[in-house]
């Protein structure tokens, strides 16, 4: 029989024992092995780096609790996209629903609509739920009622991407300074000046122009669409417009902004432009040489600045950056689909992913630069400087992105391609008239007028009201 200070003892051990077992997962072992799929969009260094703690977690947290990811690209997000709706919708030869896929809100508000998307809020404590970014989470609650349908895994927001090498030649002879890319309005006149100091060259991109319509209008005090219980109110107010055409449309057919390979990183690389605003994810897509011909080329290096707001404007970042959705499924399933995105989420994961991709940690714990230059991750010096200058911005601006609407990848495409397809096709008019022996004030004349804006205007007016109500 055991003495009772050894019964104690023995208490004591199996007590020390269940505690390190309870440490050593989070607490859920299902009774059978789940298997969960999950569709990304990701390539290149992203893929990579999401597929490895795909393969950590697969050999750690989930071999403890029997539960195995499966990641498959599907390829653009366009491409993902479209795989999705087929899927959601039954199309012949559509391979089946995954478990988890990622979406932005409004493809993931579309297939929420057919009553496909598990609402996760019920997977996790409220404790949980506050060690996330709060405007993040948000973006997933489409009825107001403290819903989860778009899991935050990883964020971006928009900054300035300067070739630095040429800059610092155009700098050095005109007395150019960083500063004066802080304003809309600062950024117009050094393109202007680089122009003039370049022989015609333009300086300056955009990669989103839905982005610059929406955000632009929020720091004039305009929200373009207002979106309540799914219905969009539109607020394209006249006066607003006008500025935010001022600050693209007119430089562009000047010559200043220029937008001609697939994205602006493309640009940079063929020399058409030496800045431009692209998102933090694009970070490494970001070439290291220009190539000005199949002989000559020259080497960069990249320097990162804020995102050029409007002078007088509040200072508001765009957030983007698809989330997670989960399907609905078995309970098991779903669980072990919150499981997974938790220990993805997770501060040291969560700052691997952002090392690796560019994107942005979504947690307020791993939004610190001081921790993430103490993790153990191989931070370039490239990529330190994106993640400082974008963790900065997402820590003190104001976030803004479109609520979820019906149609509202429509309207977004409205803003997307209205003035910059115009901007595109009357630019190669006026260097048709150029090239014909005119001046650039005469080239540019009749695509200048009140008359002409308003046209525009009132065009695409009546293309967004399409989508109100």
């Amino acid at each position: 029989m055991l003495k009772k200070k050894q019964f104690v003892c023995l208490l004591s051990v199996g007590a020390m024992v269940a505690v390190l077992a309870g440490c050593s997962n989070s607490g859920v072992k299902f009774k059978n092995p789940v298997t969960i799929t999950v569709w990304t969009y990701y390539n290149g260094d992203q893929l990579e780096t999401f597929n490895s703690l795909v393969d950590k977690f697969n050999e750690g947290e989930g071999k403890k609790t029997d539960v195995t990811v499966e990641s498959s690209s599907q390829g653009s997000a366009n491409d993902l996209e479209t795989n999705v709706l087929a899927s959601a919708e039954g199309k012949v030869g559509a391979d089946e629903m995954p478990n988890i896929f990622s979406a932005y809100a409004d493809t993931a508000y579309t297939v929420d609509q057919m009553g496909k998307i598990a609402d996760i809020s019920g997977y996790l404590t409220k404790e949980e739920k506050e060690k996330y970014v709060q405007n993040y989470i948000e973006e997933g609650d489409f009825s107001g009622d403290g819903s989860i349908k778009i899991f935050p895994v990883a964020k971006s927001t928009e900054l300035l991407f300067l070739n630095d090498t040429d800059w610092q030649k155009f700098a050095g002879e005109t007395g150019a300074a960083y500063d004066d890319l802080a304003t809309v309005e600062g950024l117009i006149e050094t393109a202007e000046k680089y122009y003039d100091w370049s022989d015609g060259k333009a300086f300056f991109g955009r990669d989103a122009m839905a982005n610059y319509m929406l955000i632009g209008a929020e720091e004039l005090g305009t929200e373009i669409f207002h979106v309540e219980n799914g219905r969009m109110t539109l607020d394209f107010n006249e006066e607003v417009v006008k500025k935010l055409w001022d600050g693209y449309y007119v430089p562009y057919v000047k010559g200043y902004f220029s937008a001609s390979g697939w994205f602006r990183s493309d640009d940079i690389k063929t020399g058409n432009i030496i800045g431009y605003v692209g998102s933090t994810s694009s970070a490494t897509y970001f070439p290291t040489q220009v190539v000005e011909s199949d002989t000559e080329s020259h080497d960069i290096e990249l320097k990162i600045l804020p995102t050029p707001v409007f002078e007088g404007g509040e200072a508001c970042a765009v957030q983007q950056g698809a989330g997670m959705v989960v399907i609905k499924a078995t309970e098991d399933e779903e669980k072990a689909c919150v499981e997974f995105l938790k220990w993805f989420t997770k501060a040291e994961n969560n700052i691997a992913f952002s090392v690796g991709s560019g994107y942005l940690p979504v947690t307020k714990e791993a939004n610190d630069m001081k921790k993430i230059k103490e993790s153990d991750k191989d931070l370039s010096a490239s990529m330190e400087a994106i993640l400082t200058v974008g963790v900065d911005t997402v820590n003190n601006s104001t976030l803004y992105t479109t609520k979820a609407f019906k149609g509202g990848l429509g309207a977004r495409n409205v803003l997307q391609y209205s003035m910059s397809d115009l901007a595109t096709a009357d630019r190669a008019v006026v260097e048709e008239r150029m090239a014909g022996g005119e001046t650039l004030e005469a080239a540019t004349a009749d695509f200048l007028t009140d008359e002409y804006f308003q046209n525009w205007y009132q065009d695409t007016l009546t293309q967004l009201q399409a989508f109100e109500g």
